[in-house]
């Protein structure tokens, strides 16, 4: 193996390869232009290569120091991310699960015991935001998040939920609903997404599917949660068009039914997304495994055909 120049001497060369000039190099360093030149000529005779063009005061890479600098910058990036690898499985075992407040209070919050029960030793933290966080900033380890589309680099599609009417029993105590369109005389609650890729599924959208004529339905209530909105038809105050995934305790509990089994697919999937650092945690490969799994099963509870 060749000799390794001194760090110092990576370290100016890389700064003045970003920055284009001696000076601002080092005031990024904290050290003296001559410092900074010193050590790139340093490096220069290291390698017997010229990196740097000098015109006069005009100092500019050459094709080999362009060449050197893009590895220089990308093993310094690998440096980086080793040290965050360590740091993450170190310095916290805890294990942070970020997710949409409706998602983490109506789904994987409820099933979180489940795991807790599997692994009794493992910590975690759940963290319940409509932001999407940054995974370094935030210190986030998981994000399970809502779209057409991936947010993140590593990330993979957990399930595609459907949407059923629903609603406390005492709503409909006594009334005949013979078909779809009868449901659409009640009283509806509606949801708004707010700052989601795709907006949530409108009643407009499932009376459409039905084949009942087109209407528009007055939004005399609106939620920006699902959870809300769910709470509310929990209490009587109407049908919600609810995600088969967030209202499955209250089906189990009698809370919650569905007296016309007509569901509508979500537009967008939901993804698991996560640090890749943090696989190298304690427990965080058996949670990501437990994580992948749970969203599949729900894939399957929450299509039509299924009870929920």
């Amino acid at each position: 193996m060749a000799p390794i120049p001194h760090l110092k001497a990576l370290q100016a060369f890389a700064a003045f390869g970003t920055y284009g000039s001696v000076s601002e190099a080092a005031r990024e360093l904290g050290v003296s232009p001559g410092a900074v030149t010193q050590q790139l000529q340093k490096l220069e005779e290291h390698l017997g290569l010229a990196l740097i063009d000098r015109h006069g005061r005009r100092m500019e890479l050459t094709r080999w120091g362009k060449l050197y600098h893009a590895e220089i910058q990308a093993g310094f990036s690998q440096l980086s991310g080793a040290a965050e690898i360590v740091r993450r499985a170190h310095a916290d075992t805890a294990l942070s699960l970020s997710a949409l407040t409706s998602v983490l209070g109506k789904w994987i919050g409820r099933e979180i015991f489940d795991w807790r029960a599997l692994c009794p030793g493992a910590a975690v933290q759940l963290v319940g935001t409509e932001q999407e966080p940054d995974f370094e900033r935030d210190g986030i380890d998981f994000r399970i998040f809502y779209g057409p589309q991936p947010r993140y680099h590593h990330a993979i599609e957990l399930f595609t939920d459907w949407a059923v009417p629903a609603c406390a029993p005492r709503l409909i105590e006594g009334q005949d609903l013979a078909t779809g369109e009868d449901i659409l005389r009640f009283p509806l609650l509606h949801i708004v997404w707010s700052g989601a890729a795709s907006r949530a599924p409108s009643w407009e959208d499932w009376a459409a599917s039905i084949g009942a004529p087109a209407s528009a339905f007055p939004r005399d209530l609106s939620y920006m949660l699902s959870s809300s909105a769910i709470d509310a038809a929990v209490a009587g105050r109407g049908f919600v068009l609810a995600q088969m995934s967030m209202i499955a305790d209250e089906l189990e509990t009698g809370r919650l039914v569905i007296p016309f089994d007509h569901r509508l697919r979500l537009a967008a999937p939901y993804y698991l997304g996560w640090h890749p650092a943090s696989l190298e945690k304690p427990f965080a490969r058996d949670f990501h495994r437990w994580l992948v799994a749970k969203g599949r099963r729900q894939a399957m509870l929450s299509a039509p055909g299924s009870a929920g």
